[in-house]
């Protein structure tokens, strides 16, 4: 592999050339690079065919493109003069006096004065990914784990604890600088210190995992921004590893971002066929795994799990919705990236293919919100009703907003303390005696929000109940923005 000084001590005085075949533009300039070689002045590489330019002799051969790598070339053609070892002047694209200026002679009399040039094959993503990689020049500073001949890299994962117990797709330099493309971040940026190791995660961390769950590098700044929210303390993740509740982050995004990159709000949305729900939620929980060490078994004290610990991450369907987004419940505006984390569960059903007015269809959902956690659990966990397009237009055709229903469900879960004390009906779980004759709210403050989401077909909304260690507790929901 050539380095810039041993090309032009190669050239010597005079001309370097790099062109492809593969340009119009290059083709046009064929005739001048080779009236300037019959003077003896220009060096001519070519990018992907040595024949090329035909009316050139000795064309050198650079579809390995080292030579235009070191040269850094950008754009063929490109013209560079070259004087006691070192680059003294460029130009690309055709430009009749640049090039005349450059070659120190007139030329191309019989071209048009200007062409734009093409992109060269060295700057092409993959190819300059592999030169980066062949030259040691990824900025990559995650120690490489080199693997035995007879090794097969999927189960190497597996052996090495690497894995969520799904394949995992192998995290190749080349894939890494993909993932580091898809923002424009530093690689080693800190995103955050992971708990339980409390060990920092770079961008680069964050995209090796990303590689890892399967996710595509457009995906990867709502990975990062998930990253950040459950990585803020007031989610604090170390609790809801280390709770024996099975709760893990629930991942909702907002803005244009969600269609861009092709996730689901609608049919089974929150279940699987969708590579950037899954994706994106899964990268976090390997972060968390691999960088944090928070491993069930281990810290992760989750006394059942939920399929939802693998990756629980969907988009809110906003298209059509009469209501404010969920991320406007944080400050956000409407429009706005936002991914938000919310400490939950899996999914409880709320099936009501009856009502057909508002207050019978929030009853409903009332009387289902109570029986979270426990139905004399009072006050409860956070909890997010997702509520399917069906049953948001009986509220739509009754003029109800996002907040009018807030408002009910809230009235509906508020009430009496005296049959949840402990021992009533039968039920040794509840509220102390001290409670007895007073008010209680099923959630806090804020604790109850509303996402829409969901196929248009079926009465079904769901219930995502959180961890009962809710609000100042524990944990409260934190929506971060989707930075690029």
């Amino acid at each position: 592999m050539a380095d810039a000084a041993s090309i032009f001590s190669a050239a010597g005085d005079g001309l370097i050339a790099v062109v492809k075949r593969d340009c119009p533009t290059c083709d046009l300039v064929g005739p001048v690079l080779a009236g300037l070689q019959a003077s003896g002045a220009v060096t001519v590489y070519s990018q992907d065919d040595p024949t090329f330019p035909e009316a050139v002799k000795a064309v050198r051969d650079d579809r390995d493109l080292d030579a235009s790598y070191r040269l850094n070339v950008e754009i063929v053609p490109t013209l560079v003069r070259v004087e006691g070892g070192r680059e003294v002047d460029r130009t690309y694209g055709w430009d009749r006096a640049e090039w005349a200026r450059v070659a120190g002679q007139p030329v191309g009399l019989d071209l048009p004065p200007t062409r734009p040039g093409c992109g060269a094959a060295n700057v092409e993503p993959a190819a300059n990914r592999l030169l980066r990689i062949r030259y040691g020049e990824t900025g990559l500073n995650a120690r490489r784990i080199d693997l035995g001949s007879a090794e097969d890299p999927i189960e190497a994962a597996f052996e090495r604890g690497w894995s969520d117990g799904l394949p995992v797709t192998p995290p190749t330099e080349a894939r890494v600088l993909a993932m580091l493309e898809g923002t424009s971040r530093a690689a080693d940026e800190i995103v955050g210190i992971v708990p339980p190791n409390l060990d920092p995660c770079s961008v680069e961390k964050a995209a090796i995992n990303a590689v890892m769950a399967g996710c595509k590098p457009e995906y990867f700044p709502v990975v990062l921004a998930a990253l950040e929210a459950v990585l803020d303390p007031a989610f604090n993740i170390h609790g809801v590893l280390a709770t024996t509740m099975y709760v893990g982050p629930v991942l909702i995004v907002n803005g244009p971002i969600a269609q861009r990159i092709g996730m689901n709000g609608k049919h089974n949305a929150l279940g699987q066929g969708n590579r950037a729900n899954l994706t994106i939620g899964r990268a976090v929980q390997l972060i968390v795994r691999n960088v944090g060490g928070g491993k069930p078994g281990g810290i992760d004290r989750a006394a059942l799990g939920n399929p939802g610990k693998l990756s629980y991450c969907f988009c809110e369907d906003e298209a059509g919705s009469i209501w404010t987004p969920l991320a406007t419940d944080f400050g956000f505006k409407a429009g706005d990236n936002v991914v938000t984390a919310f400490a939950g569960y899996g999914l409880q059903g709320v099936v009501d293919q009856k009502s057909r007015e508002p207050e019978s269809l929030a009853r409903s959902m009332a009387a289902s919100l109570k029986a979270i956690n426990n139905v004399k659990a009072w006050p409860a966990a956070d909890a997010i009703l997702v509520v399917c397009p069906e049953h948001e237009r009986t509220f739509k055709a009754a003029g109800w907003s996002k907040a009018d229903l807030l408002a009910r469900l809230t009235a509906l879960t508020t009430g009496p303390a005296d049959p949840l004390i402990q021992g009533e009906d039968g039920i040794a779980e509840g509220l102390g005696v001290g409670m007895r004759g007073k008010t209680v709210k099923k959630f806090r403050d804020g604790g109850l929000m509303l996402v829409r989401a969901g196929g248009g077909a079926g009465m079904f909304s769901g219930i995502i109940a959180g961890w009962s260690a809710s609000g100042d507790r524990g944990s409260v929901p934190v929506a971060k923005p989707i930075r690029g």
